[in-house]
């Protein structure tokens, strides 16, 4: 995972480095938050995890009513 982050970020902005720890901790949470809830898994069945739990809570309401 640590380089597709990193290579995408730094594609984002031009280039390596930030000029701060504070920057640098927001860009990484903002794309690990993004990576990881629009990238498909092969454990959710080739989805995104957004899409999977959609699917889970509306199949989980249908069974509680």
């Amino acid at each position: 995972m640590r380089l597709p982050c990193r290579r995408n970020l730094q594609q984002s902005r031009g280039a390596p480095g930030w000029p701060d720890p504070d920057t640098a901790r927001r860009e990484v949470f903002t794309w690990i938050t993004r990576y990881n809830t629009r990238r498909r898994h092969s454990t959710c069945g080739h989805v995104s995890p957004i899409a999977y739990e959609n699917t889970h809570h509306a199949a989980t309401l249908t069974l509680a009513a």
